[in-house]
């Protein structure tokens, strides 16, 4: 049968799709007087990139960014979008800067997690490299020198780098002496992320072979693995094969390599006129790839286009295969056109009509082949007997049936495919899985269900497994462990290449030990040392966690290289004299509880965690032999806050400048009242000697 076959994972990738989506968004929500730009060509293809601009988005450079910002006001803001390849670290500075500047000026950093890992990976090889004096390392690229990904990580590393596009390019410069001066040094060696993987293996090889010690970062994206692989497995299955892509596109470049290598009969498109006449005649089956700035629209129009022309068989080719003859022993497919008391008629595009008995397809003699089946139905089956006599064939669907569900089965054994299955039963041994018709049997250590437990469990479960062995009489063995371990592999992975210091995880206590609590972040676990549990000091962390807890942790500190995390429950809002500090200040009157009595004073918590010292001279008014003569541990009194230290975070009480305060004011008052008594006086003999006079 003539087909099209299309990648699974052809098209925009996630960095590409997250930065079009951002962009399209903004258009849709764009407010009067915006304006759009993007931080150079959004994606590698042009196509998409004028229907960018037909919707009023506009590409800017890095040198026009001021003058651009300058121009930025609250009738016309301006928003910039940087795309999913990444930018210079000075070209980000420049940005940041206009954004302070002026706030009507904004970008957007739509640069792809797995660039944003390469500039983290070659900023911190560099800081590693000044604290050895600058001199101790170099970075060797793979990938294009002029590609913007690579400029931008490059520019996050000022030390001496190289940029080769292939492993023969770097042998070549070691052999004519170019590398001579950094041959001592520690070689950094990580790729572009669209680069391709077989490249990408030689130069490694180079690489540990020519210099000691270097530091492999494998950066090629997950995803351009996949697509890499996909076109190399599309490409040995078909015919003719279609690469969709843009013509500055590298991973665009790198998939016709591969297919070009494979498939000779390969073209390399960037829209559907482009196919004018070059789909061959002769093709049965073809594959379409496409780049990862390739919009689904077009691979649509492509695939369609190649489908309407290969599928438009020829005339004769359809008259000769009419008029075919069936052999005993034959497989055929029909269309169902009458479905009889026992029995279903085919039309097989022959002399003969095809009769299919109902033992011949099902093993249950009470099913009803009107549920099974309906008109015009296909249906393949094989051919039994064939009478041209009696004009038909009697064939059978239950032998296709199960030599094609057994192929399947071997084919998934073959190709380490994962299949679903139903667990149907178990025994002592393992549990049986029916897998396309057909039981098969997988080991209890295979199983998944932790030793001691009852696999028993997973009867009547929809699981997936991996078919490992074939044996003689349509037997089979699988393990679902295998499965569970691939999963577990691709979720660390997808964690390790996206998890940064500062992020925050909620997570369950997995366990404890003297100095701390394993914290499982969803398939990895990070340490929370006993120090980092709580702000107040502790001997034992079972003191505050159990295992089961569920603890909101961030990320303190990140050792990539050896898949180590530190975590931490403390932040600055929980410190306790950050609660102090923004809830008293000196000359504040706080009610205190003593929590302890020295011969010097008394230790008051003021509040939890923060303690402060009420010195023996400050506790009364007068002089006293020791602070239990007047406090007593529990008691709640006020004092005054007289002084705090936070550098050392202390802070010094008194309740002795209380007592005074409210001696001074009582002082006060009496002064007032003697005065007011005098007055009263002088009043009352004034009055007296005026009369006295009269």
């Amino acid at each position: 049968m003539r087909k099209v076959l299309v990648a699974e994972n052809a098209g925009f990738c996630f960095g590409v799709a997250r930065a079009t989506a951002a962009v399209e968004k903004e258009m849709a929500e764009r407010i009067p007087g915006e304006r759009i730009y993007t931080l150079g060509r959004l994606i590698h293809n042009e196509t998409y990139n004028q229907r960018l601009e037909a919707g009023g988005v506009r590409v800017t450079s890095v040198e026009d960014i001021p003058a651009l910002a300058d121009t930025a006001t609250a009738a016309s803001p301006v928003k910039v979008f940087v795309r999913a390849h990444g930018m210079t670290r000075e070209s980000e500075e420049l940005l940041m800067a206009c954004t302070e500047k002026n706030p009507y000026f904004s970008f957007v950093d739509c640069t792809c997690s797995y660039v944003k890992k390469i500039h983290r990976i070659a900023a911190k090889q560099w800081e590693e490299t000044k604290a050895e004096g600058g001199e101790g390392r170099f970075l060797v690229v793979l990938g294009s020198e002029s590609h913007p990904e690579v400029i931008g990580f490059l520019s996050r590393f000022e030390g001496e780098t190289y940029v080769f596009s292939t492993a023969e390019a770097l042998e070549r410069a070691i052999s004519d002496g170019k590398l001579n001066k950094v041959c001592a040094k520690r070689p950094i060696l990580i790729a572009q992320t669209t680069q391709n993987l077989a490249e990408w293996e030689k130069i490694k090889k180079v690489v540990k072979k020519d210099f000691k010690n270097p530091l492999i970062f494998d950066t090629i994206c997950s995803v351009t693995e996949t697509r890499q692989k996909e076109a190399a497995d599309l490409a040995h299955e078909c015919d003719f094969m279609v690469v969709i892509g843009g013509r500055d596109s590298s991973n665009s470049a790198k998939l016709y390599n591969i297919c070009k290598s494979i498939c000779a009969d390969t073209v390399w498109v960037e829209q559907v006129q482009d196919l004018q006449n070059k789909i061959p005649l002769s093709c049965h089956q073809a594959g379409v790839v496409a780049g990862a700035s390739t919009p689904h629209d077009i691979i649509e129009e492509v695939s369609n286009k190649m489908s309407e022309q290969i599928l438009n068989e020829n005339f004769a080719e359809m008259l000769e295969e009419s008029l075919k003859t069936l052999n005993t022993g034959d497989t055929v497919v029909g269309t169902i056109t009458a479905i009889n008391a026992g029995e279903i008629q085919l039309d097989l595009g022959a002399k003969v009509t095809g009769v299919i008995k109902q033992a011949q397809i099902t093993d249950d003699p009470s099913a009803s082949l009107e549920e099974m089946f309906k008109i015009g139905d296909e249906v393949e089956a094989f051919v039994i007997r064939v009478s041209d006599v009696e004009g038909f064939a009697e064939l059978s669907k239950k032998r296709v049936d199960s030599d094609k569900n057994w192929l399947k089965v071997v084919e998934a054994c073959e190709t380490k495919e994962n299949v679903e299955g139903k667990v149907v039963a178990a025994n002592k041994g393992g549990v049986e899985v029916v897998v396309y018709n057909n039981k098969v049997f997988v080991p209890a250590r295979f199983t998944g269900v932790p030793r001691g437990e009852d696999f028993a469990v997973l009867v009547g479960q929809t699981v997936t497994l991996r078919v490992i062995e074939i044996k003689e009489g349509k037997k089979a063995k699988g393990s679902i462990s295998a499965v569970l371990a691939d999963e577990r592999r691709a979720r660390e992975k997808a964690f390790w290449e996206t998890i940064e210091e500062g992020m925050v995880f909620t997570g369950k206590v997995k366990s404890l030990t003297s100095y701390g609590a394993f914290v499982d972040l969803g398939g990895v676990d990070g340490m929370v040392h006993a120090s980092e549990l709580t702000w107040k000091r502790i001997s034992d962390p079972s003191k505050v966690v159990s295992v089961g807890d569920e603890l909101t942790v961030y990320v303190k500190k990140l050792n990539v290289e050896d898949k180590r995390i530190s975590l931490s429950c403390k932040t600055e809002e929980s410190n306790p004299w950050y609660i102090f500090t923004h809830q008293y200040a000196v000359g504040d009157v706080a009610s205190v509880k003593i929590v302890s009595l020295m011969p010097f004073g008394a230790f008051a918590e003021i509040v939890d965690n923060v303690d402060g010292l009420i010195h023996i001279s400050q506790i009364a008014d007068h002089k006293i032999g020791k602070p239990e003569d007047v406090l007593q541990v529990g008691q709640v009194v006020d004092v005054k806050i007289i002084d705090i230290d936070n550098e050392k975070q202390k802070v010094s009480l008194s309740i002795r400048a209380l007592i005074e305060e409210a001696k001074a004011l009582l002082d006060a008052a009496e002064a007032a009242e003697a005065a007011e008594a005098t007055e009263a006086t002088e009043e009352v003999a004034e009055v007296a000697e005026a009369t006295d006079a009269e």
